[in-house]
């Protein structure tokens, strides 16, 4: 049973009451994705990447939002017993309804499973699946909330990345930033962190990013990224 709590240099995320814990796809967005003055954090959960980019960005805003009032309720809780409870405000609602001015930056990890066996507890399958929230719809109510020249970043599954491009062009989104996560440096890419924006770039910037170069040992790469947080 994972732990009730996780513990990072500023900040404590207690978890005990949210469907999706905290791991590593929401630190890696965390830590990677661009921010700004306004920021959007979609499906904020535990309140994880709302809570290390109003870290990374000192002047920035953020509205963290989640359908899950239970979620909602904790990341409020843990948003006050950090030292950004001021820049940070936790709002029960779907995306599909929010209203309000452009963000600079939105960013999301978002629900992935499609058409899939879901999980009995029905809070995890809501967080996971994308029956409440498709990839269309996020790309879309993404593209309306981000200002001109704003930045929207996302994790996916390496598995859904071709389903995630094809919404996003689908949407006018321009992919600008692409990083290949692989666990080892032998292993195929599990994941990619990707940027996108409203207008076509000049140059598509992509690297790679490995996790740990042997078991239970951070590449340097990972270790640079996630400094300021892993304790």
């Amino acid at each position: 049973m994972p732990n009730n709590y996780f513990r990072f240099r500023q900040f404590t995320l207690f978890q005990d009451r949210c469907a999706m814990k905290v791991g590593t796809d929401g630190t890696l967005l965390g830590a990677w994705a661009q921010g700004g003055p306004r920021m959007l954090d979609v499906g904020t959960g535990t309140g994880l990447i709302a809570l290390m980019m109003a870290q990374r960005y000192a002047q920035g805003r953020v509205v963290a939002i989640d359908i899950d009032r239970e979620a909602c309720q904790q990341a409020r809780e843990n948003v006050a017993s950090s030292p950004f409870a001021d820049r940070v405000q936790v709002e029960c609602c779907p995306l599909q309804l929010w209203e309000g001015e452009a963000f600079d930056a939105i960013v999301s990890n978002p629900p992935y499973f499609d058409r899939s066996l879901k999980a009995p507890d029905e809070h995890r399958a809501a967080a996971r699946h994308t029956d409440t929230l498709s990839y269309g719809e996020l790309c879309r109510h993404a593209c309306r909330l981000l200002s001109r020249e704003g930045r929207f970043s996302v994790v996916i599954p390496f598995d859904y990345l071709s389903r995630f491009l094809a919404a996003a062009q689908e949407n006018r989104l321009f992919l600008s930033r692409k990083c290949s996560i692989k666990t080892t440096p032998r292993k195929q890419p599990r994941r990619y962190l990707l940027e996108f924006a409203k207008s076509e770039p000049r140059q598509l910037l992509q690297e790679e990013g490995i996790l740990e170069v042997e078991p239970n040992v951070r590449s340097e790469w990972y270790a640079a990224l996630t400094r300021d947080f892993y304790l």
